[in-house]
């Protein structure tokens, strides 16, 4: 009986463990990630069918100037600007070659007055002056039928003013640029039209044939866009154009009185001298060129460069240089 007790109380004692509860595992942690030494890539993933390359506007856009307007305006009136030269004056009247569009620079000085002087028989229309209260701008003629012309007559009230004048008349427009001095005035001012001797050519009404420049020249196909540059010796050439089959190199009339400058023609293979004429005031080369040198002087020679600008022809700019 003893060891039936014992029995049963082992078994209860055997069950009461097997019936308690166990205790909780602790909750999964995932392994800490280990570090992969090779560097991701930092380029972006692209699409199948991805067109590489550069995106164009949906629309045209205006590109933005190199330069402001203010400053545009400013070069193109410096460009434009003729200032008095040395070689240009007659007595003491300065004489530009008249183009038209170009800015032509006149200096005056207090108690003096500056006569602009027009051509032989042109009309004038009208005169408008940027400051008409310090500076006086008034006109007269002189003369009477053919040899009738009208004579600008400005002067300022002090030193130190700048102000412009357009000038119309029934052939063409002027434009001029007034500044004033303490001192120094300028007597008069005046142009040449070099049309006229063109015209002369082409209508055979020349009754001096050395006044005129070539013959069989086309008004209509002369090409003016020819750039003078380098030294400033009293042989400078005015201008430069040709008619599509000669260039023309126009000199001051003071080319008479000195040396002769040579010119060279510059190609691909340097330097060459070439063949030309002299017709008045005028060098006639018979073949086109798109740069040439005029060289005078031994030891340091003066250097003046005749550059086309243009490659394309430009026709038709008689009117536009001579406003004829």
């Amino acid at each position: 009986m003893r060891m039936i007790m014992s029995l049963v109380v082992l078994a209860m004692m055997t069950g009461g463990c097997a019936s308690a509860p166990r205790p909780r595992a602790a909750p999964f942690k995932p392994a800490a990630e280990q570090h992969d030494p090779t560097p991701r890539s930092a380029s972006p993933r692209i699409a199948p069918g991805t067109v590489i390359g550069p995106s164009m506007p949906a629309t045209t856009t205006t590109s933005h100037p190199a330069i402001g307007p203010v400053r545009a305006v400013a070069v193109a009136n410096r460009r434009a600007l003729d200032e008095p030269t040395s070689a240009g004056f007659v007595n003491a009247v300065q004489v530009y070659p008249f183009s038209d569009n170009a800015l032509y620079r006149l200096y005056a000085a207090p108690q003096e007055v500056t006569d602009i002087i027009l051509q032989p028989g042109e009309t004038l229309s009208a005169i408008s002056a940027g400051d008409t209260v310090r500076w006086t701008v008034g006109d007269t003629t002189s003369g009477s039928g053919p040899t009738r012309q009208v004579h600008v007559l400005v002067k300022p009230f002090a030193a130190g003013l700048k102000t412009n004048l357009v000038i119309l008349t029934d052939r063409r427009t002027y434009h001029l640029e007034l500044e004033s001095t303490a001192h120094v005035a300028m007597a008069a001012i005046s142009w040449r039209y070099p049309n006229d001797s063109l015209v002369a050519a082409k209508s055979g009404a020349a009754s001096d044939t050395s006044a005129v420049i070539d013959s069989g020249i086309d008004l209509e196909h002369l090409n003016f866009d020819y750039k003078i540059s380098g030294d400033s010796p009293p042989w400078r050439p005015l201008r430069a154009f040709d008619d599509g089959r000669k260039v023309y190199v126009e000199f001051p009339a003071t080319i008479a009185q000195g040396d002769a400058p040579p010119l060279f023609v510059q190609g691909q293979s340097g330097s060459e001298l070439v063949n030309y004429r002299m017709r008045g005031n005028y060098y006639v080369v018979d073949r086109l060129f798109g740069a040439a040198e005029l060289r005078l002087g031994q030891g340091k020679q003066q250097i003046v460069r005749i550059t086309r600008t243009n490659t394309a022809d430009k026709r038709g700019a008689l009117a536009s240089l001579f406003g004829g």
